[in-house]
This record gives C-alpha cells, structure tokens and sequence, in this order.
C-alpha cells in the first residue's frame, strides 16, 4: 500500500472503536463483548502495522477471519463499514481481477447475513440503504486503490526515466570532457612531441632551428596549461579564440615552424567566433602533421553570407576511413551540436578534411 493512503485503515478502526464502544456505554453498557470487540479491533491494528511480513493470502485470510470477529462482537453493527478494506487491500497485493471479486464478495454476504437475521429485510428502507451504502463504499474503495497504484507505478516510471536522464547527462558530459581533453590538451601533447623530435633531431645541425622548435614547444606548453585554466574556470561547453585567423595564424607557426609544410589561406569575413573550427583545425594539422607523412599541407576557411568552410588538406598517404579514431568521431559530435556537417576523403594521394559551421 502507498503511503499516501496508508492512514485509511487506521482512521476506518478507530472510528468504529470509538462508535461501538459509545454505542454500549449509552446503551446496554460496557460488557465482555465490548471488550472482545475492543481486543480484536487492537489485533487488527497491530496487524496492519506489523514490521515483519506475512504471506499476502495469511494476512488476508487473518484479516477476513478478525473483520468477522469484529462484526460479530459489535452491537452497533457499525463494523460492516471495515469489510470496504478487504477488496481495497486486496488490490495491492493481488489486483483489480482479486479485488473485484471479494469486493462483489462483501455484498453478498451482507445480503446473505441479512437474509438469514433480518425478517423481510428487503422490504425496509433501512437495510435496502446500508446495503446501498456498503456496496458504494465497495466501489469507492477499489477505485481508491486503482488510483493509488496508478500514482505509485507513474512515481517509479518517473523515477527510471529521471535516472535514464541522470546516466544520459553524464555520459554526455563524460563524452564532452574527453573532447575537449583530445582536442586541446591531445593537440598540445603531440605539438610538443613533433617539436622536441625535431630540435632533438636539428641540434647537432642547425641550432638555430633546434631553438625555433623548443620555442615551438614551450608555446604549446603555455597554450595547454591556459587552456586548462580556462576549462576549470568556466567548464564552458565550447572554448576557443576569439579571433580565428590570427589564433590559426600562431597555432601553424608554433606547429610547422620554419619548415614551411602548412600554408593558411583565409578568404572572407568573420561575423562572429566560431570556436569550433579552431577545434577543426587543430584536429586536422595534428593528424596531417603526425600521421600522413605529408610534405604540403593546406590549410584554407572560407567565409560567406550562410556561414564557414575549413578544409585541411595534405598529400599524404592518407588512411582507411573505417579506422576513424576518437578525434574525428568527437569531432563529428562537436560540429553537429552547432548545426555543422564533417566530411573526410581520404586515398592513398593525400587526405581532405571539410568543415561547414552555419552562422
């Protein structure tokens, strides 16, 4: 039974205690059959409020059993009005199908006690009423009751559904933290991979390049850790610079140096930050620059009335598209949240990475 509802029956004993004990004290007074009545009204409270289970058919079986003992006991006959919580109760633990029945059950046997003590029962106003009464409060207590399993079973769906939620949005923030991870602090790493390889590699012959790229380094280094600085600070969903093309400008001076692989071209005007093509970028020059072995790289955006177009492009010897790693799948769920679309072809010529972000 609901909690919601659980004060029902307790309220239903009490006021037949109360009714029934008046009953004898202004009438034939207080007597054993009193006290039984009162004796068996407390086992059925006690009942109901019971810590340790019971089988569903003993308790209703006990409480059958009890509710008899009751009306019997009753001078009043105000105890009749208990047998409306036989169907209700039922209902809780075996169903409508259980319910209906004892509840059709009740009446029927008010009109079988009626028939066998109450002479031409049928033909009094008073009985045909109680009778009335009875089989409404039976009505009224098993809509009751379908009422309140409708609520609880609404109350656990909406629990399910909040939890569902709860998991959705955490994973969703999980996915978006390993973005921004990949995306910034992932690019940073190899930059700084790609350059100390190369002044590793340059010192012995070309200080000054060597020097270049640990310069190089030491800029995606700081980049990184203000980068992260600001993701703690805001955890905004989309964090980028605010001005495209001189940020693009630094990120391939810092990535290529002087080697002279990436070439920037920018046409158009910017209306506004896109910082999601700076995440574009970033994903498509350290995949070139890392993987593809290239010796050119391009690196072009576009701007125009419906919005930008990012493309990086390099003759390398590309890669399989089925093998898609993390960067470009999180990269395909970044530009979708804005309304973009992602678009690789890759050959063993080279590979071309579009970007297209609305205004």
């Amino acid at each position: 039974m609901t909690r919601s509802i659980s004060w029902i029956p307790p309220v239903l004993y009490g006021a037949v205690l109360a009714g029934g004990v008046y009953y004898s004290a202004v009438g034939p007074g207080l007597t054993l059959r009193t006290a039984g009545f009162v004796g068996l009204l407390a086992v059925l409270i006690v009942l109901d409020a019971r810590d340790r289970p019971i089988p569903p058919g003993l308790l209703l079986a006990l409480r059958i059993v009890l509710l008899c003992g009751v009306a019997a006991l009753d001078a009043s006959g105000l105890s009749r009005v208990l047998f409306v919580l036989v169907p209700f109760l039922a209902f809780f633990a075996f169903g409508r199908t259980v319910a209906l029945v004892l509840g059709v059950g009740c009446v029927a046997a008010v009109v079988v006690a009626f028939a066998l003590w109450v002479p031409e029962w049928y033909v009094r106003a008073e009985y045909i009423s109680d009778l009335l009464m009875f089989a409404l409060g039976i009505v009224l207590a098993i809509a009751m009751a379908a009422v309140a399993t409708g609520e609880q079973r609404a109350r656990r769906q909406l629990a399910g559904t909040l939890d569902e939620v709860a998991e959705l949005s955490a994973a969703r923030e999980r996915n978006r933290l390993a973005r921004e991870i990949h995306d910034s602090l992932g690019h940073h790493l190899t930059a700084i991979g790609i350059q100390l390889e190369k002044a590793e590699a340059f010192a012995p012959l070309d200080p000054a390049t060597s020097a270049q790229a640990v310069s190089s380094a030491r800029w995606s280094a700081d980049r990184a850790l203000a980068e992260v600085r600001t993701s703690v600070r805001t955890l905004g969903s989309e964090s980028g610079p605010v001005e495209l093309s001189r940020s693009l400008a630094d990120l391939v001076h810092h990535l290529d140096g002087a080697a002279g692989r990436v070439m920037l071209t920018v046409t158009g005007r910017e209306r506004r930050p896109l910082p999601v093509l700076y995440r574009a970028a970033q994903e498509g020059l350290t995949n070139a620059c890392r993987h593809s072995d290239a010796a050119r790289i391009g690196l072009t955006v576009a701007y125009d009335d419906r919005g930008a177009r990012l493309t990086v492009s390099d003759d390398g010897r590309g890669f399989d598209p089925a093998e898609e790693g993390f960067g470009l799948s999180g990269l395909r769920e970044r530009v979708r949240l804005v309304g973009g679309a992602v678009a690789v072809a890759s050959s063993p010529a080279g590979t071309e990475l579009t970007v297209e972000v609305p205004w």
